[in-house]
């Protein structure tokens, strides 16, 4: 007789990640400094600068997403943590929030004007949508179902499935991983769930879903999807595993020292592009949404900085521009 697969609920209760009722980090990770209060925080948040804006719309670079063809893996940016990865004619969406806010709230968490400029209607056809965890800001469920008819399978951090049940058909085109897991794609494609360091939760419940990084290795080409993380030692854990990488995709943006265990500063984003062996960084997490309280191109300004002291290539392309792994890293400074 066939031995019946654990359910989900069962493959959480029986993951190593999952202990007294939530998923938690590798690392004690707290939400803020001891020295910080909660009060404190909503006071610096409600009194964010000017520039935590851009000035004027965002500029973008207009690309045919369905007609893009390359023998090398090309990554196309639309603004914090959503791009698309092609190669070969097959297309990987990877956290796409195109429904103009991050929040349950649509006047709430507005993107910048310009940043909005691609929608689901100019996404290819789907092959594989990559969701690393379920905060607003990376799993839009608006964006979702506009996308569900051209989306061939899901795959995402063990929980999540949860939370795409009224947006997406769940079932066989979804696929919860644990941390380590790895699944074969198709021929010469896998994704290998890896940790990260940071959190879930859609409301006041946190911990209910696992978090996620994920490693592609596709045709040859090895690409680390970051999500979001704080530093930390699990970095070189995947790039001793793993690397080098050809190009690893981090979050540089929404950081501050009222959460410095959650999100990376763009220092330590170069630092952790480092540990995974990167030969290229490609920063998001910026550029579309204000999260935090610094200025709207300090992401980009101290990662370009921060990148050429160590000797490491980081491309800075415009929402829309493409970069083409191996062979074209747009390096502008144009939000200066």
């Amino acid at each position: 007789m066939q031995r019946k697969l654990p359910s989900i609920k069962e493959r959480i209760q029986q993951s190593q990640n999952f202990r007294n009722g939530s998923f938690q980090n590798l690392s004690v990770t707290p939400m803020k400094p001891e020295d910080v209060t909660y009060f404190t925080m909503l006071r610096k948040v409600l009194k964010r600068p000017a520039d935590v804006r851009p000035p004027g719309p965002m500029p973008t670079v207009r690309t045919d997403l369905k007609a893009l063809y390359s023998e090398k893996p090309v990554v196309t940016w639309f603004g914090h943590s959503s791009y698309l990865i092609h190669v070969k004619g097959f297309n990987i969406l990877v956290d796409p929030v195109f429904s103009g806010s991050a929040s349950p709230m649509s006047f709430m968490v507005k993107a910048f004007p310009g940043a909005d400029a691609y929608t689901p209607a100019d996404m290819p056809e789907i092959d594989l949508m990559i969701i690393t965890h379920n905060h607003y800001d990376h799993l839009d469920k608006k964006t979702l179902a506009q996308l569900k008819p051209h989306t061939k399978r899901i795959y995402t951090s063990l929980g999540v499935g949860y939370d795409l049940q009224r947006c997406v058909a769940t079932g066989n085109n979804v696929t919860e991983m644990d941390w380590w897991e790895t699944r074969e794609i198709a021929k010469d494609i896998t994704l290998t769930a890896t940790p990260a360091r940071h959190f879930s939760g859609r409301g006041i419940k946190r911990g209910g879903s696992l978090w996620s990084s994920f490693v592609l290795e596709i045709f040859g080409y090895k690409i680390f999807i970051g999500g979001d993380s704080g530093y930390d030692t699990h970095f070189k854990a995947i790039g001793d595993k793993f690397g080098p990488f050809d190009l690893v995709i981090l979050e540089c943006g929404q950081y501050n020292d009222y959460w410095p265990f959650i999100h990376m500063n763009p220092e330590e984003t170069v630092q952790a592009a480092i540990d995974l062996q990167a030969r290229a960084l490609l920063p998001v997490h910026w550029g579309k949404f204000v999260l935090a309280m610094h200025a709207w191109n300090d992401s980009p300004k101290r990662v370009t900085t921060a990148g050429a002291q160590r000797g490491l290539l980081v491309t800075t392309p415009r929402i829309g521009e493409p970069v083409t792994v191996g062979a074209h890293y747009p390096q502008e400074h144009w939000w200066e």
